[in-house]
């Protein structure tokens, strides 16, 4: 009976090890990584200026849950590398201060590609999101979103 329950434990082990890895397994399409990185811990309070504020012109995946500052009149642009079996959605706006422009030609599938001009003074969401794991047939699959936001502040 021991020796059953210990080969149990170790198979039920062994499986959410295997489910735990989705999305993690890198893939050989171009333009993007299949990795996922760890989702920001929380959104930034609306309404309150944040003390971390950068000065940016250019964004990526890697600057998700930062907050920038923009003065009116400067362009920020977004890029984000996605690939054809895990896509970036459209970058969207929440708030006021920012209006979108033309931000060129996106070149890969998956990739959302996006610019903005601080046209006056408030605080914006840009945000998007992909799906955690591959959506290919025939390959583990799960219905987990990974999330990109960043906070501008436009003085």
């Amino acid at each position: 009976m021991r020796r059953t329950t210990h080969r149990t434990t170790l198979a039920l082990a062994a499986l959410t090890l295997l489910l735990a890895g989705c999305g993690t397994e890198a893939g050989s399409e171009g333009g993007g990584s299949d990795t996922v990185s760890p989702p920001p811990s929380s959104s930034p309070p609306s309404g309150s200026p944040s003390p971390g504020c950068t000065a940016a012109s250019e964004l990526d995946a890697a600057d998700s849950g930062d907050t920038v500052c923009l003065a009116v009149g400067d362009t920020i642009r977004v890029s984000l590398d996605g690939t054809k079996s895990r896509p970036w959605k459209p970058v969207t706006t929440e708030g006021s201060g920012l209006e979108a422009t033309n931000s060129g030609i996106v070149l890969l599938p998956g990739d959302a590609s996006s610019a903005f001009k601080a046209v006056s003074a408030g605080q914006v969401r840009l945000s998007s999101q992909r799906p955690l794991c591959a959506t290919e047939t025939g390959k583990v699959s799960c219905k987990g979103i990974q999330e990109w936001w960043v906070a501008v502040e436009v003085k």
